[in-house]
């Protein structure tokens, strides 16, 4: 799915670190039980219904796939191949981060970016797990990475840059830390019209 981006007068129309807050607390609880009832459906069955290969999935361990909470499949347009090096924004649990270092295999590379520190531990003991050593995990924001200029191949996300009032900084970021020629997958919530201002500065509707 594509995302109509939105300026930096979004930003300025929403309380950003109440935002983030609300979105940690929503997080927060997913990390505590990922099967309690979400207003976002959770677990290896979403991720089968959102279209993601069973093989794929096949790999991981139910621990793996119950946290993700995914809007849609990032690897519709296929998986990073071997040897490449993947960023995650806003990798949550990790389950994508796993699925990618998977395919890139030992000599690829992937960083998970989260900003919530309990999603970040959860990805950690579960890449930990599943015997990932080509993988890591880094607390930041996505619309300021903590990744070196140009170090990636492929930027994938799902169902995050919906949650950053500050889209086009985002998309900066997500171009700064390409390779040339790199690419990106991206499976998000789509605004097809515009956003009443009242709307934006409703906290609960960008967590709800």
């Amino acid at each position: 799915m594509t995302e109509r981006t939105l300026g930096a007068d979004v930003v300025d129309l929403v309380d950003v670190d109440a935002l983030r807050r609300e979105v940690q607390h929503k997080y927060r609880e997913v990390v505590e039980d990922p099967s309690a009832d979400f207003h976002f459906h959770t677990g290896r069955n979403h991720a089968l219904r959102m279209g993601y290969p069973s093989d794929a999935l096949d790999q991981l361990s139910d621990a793996a796939c119950e946290a993700f909470a995914g809007v849609a499949n990032p690897f519709f347009w296929g998986l990073p191949q071997a040897g490449e090096r993947v960023v995650d924004l806003g990798s949550g649990a990790g389950m994508d981060s796993f699925i990618a270092a998977r395919a890139v295999g030992p000599g690829g590379q992937v960083i998970g970016i989260d900003m919530t520190a309990e999603m970040i531990e959860r990805a950690e003991d579960l890449g930990r797990g599943e015997g990932l050593i080509n993988l890591e995990f880094r607390q930041g924001f996505i619309e300021d990475l903590p990744i070196e200029s140009g170090w990636a191949d492929v930027v994938i996300s799902n169902g995050v840059i919906n949650l950053c009032p500050d889209k086009l900084g985002v998309y900066r970021e997500i171009e700064r830390v390409l390779k040339p020629g790199g690419g990106m997958t991206i499976a998000d919530i789509c605004v097809e019209k515009p956003v009443p201002a009242g709307a934006l500065k409703d906290i609960d509707l960008w967590t709800g």
